[in-house]
């Protein structure tokens, strides 16, 4: 859940940054523009999303992944059909 915060957080203010630098470099605005603003905000919500999710393994460990099979033989047996 904390990647998800910090993430989003990171989009906007990226997209706002990237936006001020093309305003500052006179850039028109335009599609290709808005576009390169938006991949560029992404890839850096990826990258904190990462750093994030990395640190928290570092500090917690990895995670046991939930054992779903159970339920699962449970549900194929109730599917088969009777004879």
């Amino acid at each position: 859940m904390p990647g998800l915060i910090i993430s989003t957080i990171v989009f906007f203010v990226a997209s706002w940054y990237i936006k001020r630098y093309l305003e500052e470099q006179e850039i028109p605005k335009g599609m290709t523009r808005g576009m390169l603003i938006f991949t560029l905000a992404t890839v850096a919500s990826w990258g904190a999303w990462a750093l994030v999710n990395w640190a928290q393994v570092k500090i917690e460990g990895p995670q046991a992944a939930s054992q779903t099979s159970g339920g699962l033989s449970r549900l194929k047996g109730a599917t088969t059909p009777q004879r």
